[in-house]
């Protein structure tokens, strides 16, 4: 393998952490269908497990905080190579174009899986009649834009930059406020790096947020383009601290390093999340806010801890030249617009199957991530639309391959 300094343009081990974290996004869809309990989801297989319903928790409790640090750590790199005006060009045609016309494309093919999904349940699917109803529901436009699908995050994607754009351009008005906030703000994202104090500082406003979320956990805000707040203000505050710490880099190797405290801190705030959790519908329970007030405690230090364990250990495997996970990281992008349709198809496929679910859950993300890898390497990667998603137009991979060793 070649060293990371052969690729002196790419931080190898955060496109690892990008892909990876997208890749859990199709894992973490994936597993709804076996939740041991119905939780609205298109469709309910017949096989289930707890063992799902503690992945799909913690999975949750922190990938999209980990995405949208890498954001905002690859967004501060973007502003300052090429300026605020192209900067704003590329989000506007690599978030904001995607998130129209991915909307359009994948709107009835997600509406026609939650028809056909009700209609399996019942013993009976049309596919036919869950696309012209899944084509029909544009008819509900403008209302209804961000629901049934997982676009939301391209949404928060083009709003929480242009908040910190906005804070940016107003504390740059004052030059002294400019230079002494900065120099201030340095100084505390190098001391939440490397102080061992820090996640227990850090949990008490993630946890405040997680108090006023619908559920115990993280919300998906995908009702409504008016912003989640209590989301908003989680994912603005990872996306700024990845905004930050671009601006040093030393800060992100203190913030990755593994340690054991920080292992058994995480392990012991997951187990306690995971058993807190079932007191969630208990709202008779003589001590249901103490209950909650732990939940949200140890959520929110198992959300800090993860995504400082999880950048660790791509540091860790992923810090050099990897062709594939490159492949991969430049097909992650792609491979999350496109999978929810196909995960939700697959799970109304398998859900009346007599197999176990682990063998069900495995099928689906294997078939889901290899489809979208063919799609990919066959009108994306090399065209108009790969030059939209990754910046630039890639040559193919997968088919050379193939040609040259036959």
């Amino acid at each position: 393998m070649a060293s990371s300094s052969q690729a002196p343009n790419r931080l190898d081990y955060l496109d690892a952490a990008r892909a990876l974290a997208l890749l859990l996004g199709i894992f973490f869809h994936a597993s709804l269908s076996f939740m041991p309990m119905f939780i609205g989801w298109a469709v309910m297989d017949i096989s289930t497990s707890n063992i799902v319903a503690i992945f799909v928790m913690i999975n949750h409790s922190f990938r999209m905080e980990l995405f949208f640090l890498i954001a905002g750590f690859f967004s501060h790199m973007t502003l300052q190579k090429k300026g605020m005006k192209a900067f704003i060009s590329s989000r506007l045609i690599r978030i904001g174009l995607p998130l129209v016309v991915g909307w359009f494309l994948l709107r009835p093919m997600l509406v026609s899986g939650w028809v056909m999904g009700a209609e399996s349940m019942r013993g009976d699917v049309n596919v036919l009649n869950g696309l012209s109803q899944g084509i029909a529901s544009f008819k509900e436009l403008p209302n209804g834009f961000l629901i049934g699908t997982h676009l939301w995050f391209l949404y928060y994607l083009l709003l929480i930059p242009a908040l910190v754009l906005v804070v940016c351009s107003m504390v740059s008005l004052n030059d002294k406020v400019k230079h002494t906030l900065s120099a201030s703000m340095d100084h505390v994202v190098t001391w939440l790096c490397r102080s061992s104090f820090a996640p227990f500082l850090v949990m008490l406003p993630i946890a405040s947020c997680l108090w006023f979320m619908s559920h115990w956990g993280m919300d998906t805000p995908d009702k409504s383009l008016i912003p989640n707040w209590p989301v908003l203000f989680i994912y603005t505050g990872f996306f700024s601290f990845g905004w930050l710490m671009n601006r040093q880099r030393q800060p992100l190797a203190d913030f990755a390093t593994i340690t054991w405290g920080k292992v058994f801190l995480c392990l012991l705030a997951s187990i306690l999340s995971v058993l807190l959790t079932n007191y969630q519908s208990q709202l008779g329970h003589p001590d249901y806010l103490l209950l909650k007030i732990g939940f949200t405690l140890s959520y929110a230090l198992m959300m800090w801890t993860l995504v400082s364990l999880f950048i660790g250990l791509c540091f860790r495997f992923f810090n050099r030249l990897n062709h594939t996970m490159r492949y991969l990281a430049d097909a992650s992008y792609w491979l999350y617009l496109i999978h929810l349709p196909i995960v939700i198809w697959l799970q109304i496929a398998f859900a009346e199957v007599d197999i176990h679910w682990a063998f069900k859950l495995l099928s689906i993300c294997m078939i889901t991530v290899m489809l979208s890898l063919i799609l990919y390497e066959l009108f994306v990667r090399s065209t108009v639309i790969g030059a939209v998603l990754n910046g630039r137009k890639k040559s193919r991979v997968l088919i050379s391959a193939l040609k040259s060793s036959a």
